[in-house]
């Protein structure tokens, strides 16, 4: 008997900042690619029924400077940003994704609730969930954020690598804690009181330790990493300590497992040759650590150098296919791949809605 197919569903990419309808030149999202790792039809082969698209806002120094250091490496924080002229770039990306769900004309649908993904999965259709990564687009009365939230805006990232009026991010860097600055400000506090109250899931990716620990002290709704990986294994400054994993355990919540290599890898080498047993060598520690009811896939596509094994969006039931001989049977792989998620987003959004 053929074991079963697994749908998944993805806590984190970038593909937005990939397509036609924001860059002339960029990718159409509705075609097969060999570019990059995602579109509708690789979405299709590997069994991707949706996931959470980000929004951001780029700086002049995005990426930052990469400085390599004796036994690792470590990229500069990039600069603040101007909300204003970081809302710009967020409202050509919700054009962009605007003119893009029209095109698709049913295939692809922006999902509010849990049932709204579950009717697209039922349908055939990609239910795309609308994140932004990075506050830096809202000013500290928040009226952008109620803004965004009318449009579809259901989960938000505090921070990327880089300093806003909420909060600190971690830089890039290996060996090093995600201990590196002060926590939430004041408006950040009130962010993520705003955003319980609304109902947007909060992403405490790219934020650093303090700003974690203030989260979890404040939050009514349970912890969610969309894309990390474990700092005992690699200690990069954008992974989870043990003790942050272990809050995000017991609040309920889930860490999507970051599939860029060079947060894998022990040696955090940026090497798309990683191995299958080193990925899933990985993986088994968190779930192992946290239990099976929250860890989920953060893939980072179209954002993060992927391992070859996996590759790309099509490449997903090989991943599926490893954990299943490593022992996991098809009810632990369903909540792996999409039913952790599910829980998580229905619990953060229906606490908004009951507020």
């Amino acid at each position: 008997m053929q074991p079963e197919a697994i749908a998944v569903f993805d806590g984190h990419n970038d593909a937005l900042q990939h397509i036609g309808e924001l860059h002339p030149g960029g990718r159409d999202f509705l075609l097969r690619s060999s570019r990059g790792h995602l579109d509708l039809p690789r979405a299709r082969e590997g069994g991707l029924f949706g996931g959470l698209f980000a929004m951001f806002a780029r700086s002049p120094m995005a990426r930052g400077e990469l400085m390599v250091t004796p036994d690792g490496y470590e990229v500069r924080l990039a600069a603040p940003l101007d909300p204003a002229a970081a809302r710009l770039q967020i409202e050509a990306q919700r054009d962009a994704l605007a003119r893009l769900l029209a095109r698709a004309d049913g295939q692809m649908r922006l999902a509010l609730s849990r049932a709204d993904i579950e009717a697209a999965q039922a349908d055939g259709a990609f239910a795309l969930v609308l994140h932004l990564e990075g506050a830096d687009a809202i000013d500290t009365d928040l009226a952008y954020l109620r803004t965004l939230h009318a449009a579809g805006l259901r989960s938000l990232g505090l921070v990327w690598s880089r300093p806003n009026a909420f909060g600190h991010g971690v830089p890039f860097a290996y060996p090093r804690s995600p201990d590196t600055g002060p926590g939430l400000t004041p408006a950040g506090r009130e962010l993520v009181q705003a955003c319980n109250r609304l109902g947007i899931m909060v992403d405490l990716a790219h934020l650093n330790e303090r700003g974690f620990w203030d989260v979890a002290a404040l939050t009514t709704a349970p912890l969610v990493v969309t894309h990390a990986c474990a700092h005992a294994v690699c200690p990069s400054a954008r992974n989870l300590t043990d003790r942050q994993l272990d809050a995000v355990a017991e609040s309920g919540g889930v860490v999507g497992f970051n599939f860029c290599v060079n947060d894998i890898r022990p040696d955090a080498r940026q090497e798309v040759d990683t191995p299958m047993a080193m990925i899933l060598d990985h993986l088994v520690y968190l779930i192992e650590r946290v239990g099976i009811e929250h860890v989920a896939f953060g893939s980072d596509f179209d954002g993060a150098p992927i391992p070859r094994p996996i590759g790309d969006a099509s490449g997903l039931p090989r991943l599926v296919e490893a954990l299943r001989e490593r022992g996991f049977d098809d009810e632990a792989l369903r909540r792996i791949a999409h039913g952790n998620w599910l829980r998580v987003l229905d619990r953060a959004w229906r606490a908004g809605a009951s507020s």
